[in-house]
């Protein structure tokens, strides 16, 4: 198959966001409160976003995708985000996994999984956080050994997402726990907690709990529990040699991170709208509130940060479109986004006043979402590093 990319012109790219908007405005905004509110999966939501390619959007057409290019994917994950955060998880944690087996796998394993990836046949995420390593994938201890032809994995993972819903996992494992440097010792595997052919449940992987959350709620944060696990090695060990699986995950992250700045631009830009229109039928002492200089000065700094956001996001997603590595721009892009986010749907709360603490309006919803951005594809601590680390890199005496 061919792994040829269908990036669109402007006009193009416009009908996609067109039909994205349409759904959003017909089959999203009247149930995304309720669902949100009943932390319900949005099962018949799934099925509008297999219809609309969404779970190949990043997948080249030669295996069913749309492959679409990472700035107009960026502005989807705006539109959706900017209506209901949490539908942006459940198809981006899927491509991460599948731009994983397209950069990396084998031919076989393209043509085995991207099609049922594509077509959202088969959805999953990526399996890296364990209880005790989360930023520090190093510290994974779930492991593999290889017997024969098949790989025995044994070990939990915890906050995955698509999880419960889903039906495999981009695995990061060790295959050699002695090794140093640590990242030489881990390796990626695909691993379907059912059998692709029949859908049929597989021994060894169960599900744990159902991950309770402040927020981003509807989508499923779960646990899997691998409990000598066995995969088929010619599909599952990604790439078909051990010790890569540090760098496909680092690799995959890329792609998380500016979804992640992305999401933060559709809360900031919903809550600079909500805030706007609000403060112009709000009236106190006589006035809109909008006339208040308190409140200019609180929607000046919202809207100059969320557009600074918007450009940072647009920035790391030419770069990768162009092929680059991308660890400062999409470091730059999430660390600002998010705290955007977290900043304007905060300062939007106290402009609504106690309207903006009812569940009536949106603002709540997106002051709870907003927090996971900062913590969510690496800490924004760790982003700082990761930035000054590159700066100078890219920079030396």
């Amino acid at each position: 198959m061919t792994t040829d990319t269908a990036h669109l012109d402007a006009g193009d790219e416009q009908l996609v966001l067109d039909a994205i908007d349409k759904w959003l405005e017909q089959k999203v905004k009247p149930v995304a409160m309720e669902l949100e509110h009943d932390d319900e999966y949005p099962a018949e939501l799934v099925e509008d976003m297999k219809e609309l390619g969404l779970f190949g959007a990043l997948i080249a057409p030669g295996y069913g995708g749309l492959g679409l290019s990472a700035t107009t994917y960026a502005k989807i994950v705006t539109r959706i985000s900017e209506e209901w955060m949490s539908l942006t998880g459940i198809f981006n944690s899927h491509l991460m996994m599948a731009r994983i087996v397209e950069r990396y796998g084998t031919d076989t394993q393209k043509d085995y999984w991207l099609p049922r990836f594509a077509s959202g046949e088969l959805r999953g995420g990526l399996g890296l956080t364990e209880p005790d390593a989360g930023t520090d994938l190093q510290g994974i201890r779930t492991q593999a050994r290889r017997v024969g032809d098949q790989y025995i994995v044994n070990g939990t993972k915890t906050w995955i997402s698509n999880a419960i819903e889903g039906h495999c996992v981009a695995l990061l494992v060790k295959t050699d726990p002695e090794a140093q440097p640590r990242y030489k010792g881990m390796t990626m595997l695909i691993a379907p907690k059912i059998d692709p052919e029949t859908r049929q449940p597989l021994p060894g992987v169960r599900n744990g709990r159902k991950l309770e959350k402040l927020g981003y709620k509807g989508i499923d944060s779960g646990e899997f529990i691998f409990e000598d696990y066995a995969c088929d090695a010619a599909l599952s060990l990604v790439g078909g040699e051990e010790g890569q699986g540090f760098y496909m995950a680092t690799g995959g992250l890329e792609i998380g991170r500016i979804n992640i700045a992305a999401r933060g631009v559709g809360i900031a830009r919903r809550a600079l709208r909500e805030s706007v229109a609000y403060s112009q039928v709000r009236k106190t002492m006589g006035k809109p509130i909008c006339e208040h200089q308190a409140i200019q000065l609180k929607l000046g700094e919202m809207a100059a940060k969320t557009r600074a956001a918007e450009l940072l996001v647009a920035d790391a997603a030419s770069a990768y479109d162009r092929g680059e590595r991308v660890d400062l721009e999409a470091g730059m892009a999430k660390y600002f986004a998010s705290e955007t986010a977290a900043e304007v749907a905060f300062e939007a709360m106290r402009i609504h006043g106690a309207y903006g603490y009812s569940k009536e309006y949106p603002i709540e919803r997106l002051y709870r979402d907003a927090p996971l951005l900062c913590i969510g594809e690496g800490t924004n601590e760790m982003q700082r590093i990761i930035i000054a680390k590159q700066l100078v890199k890219r920079n030396p005496v």
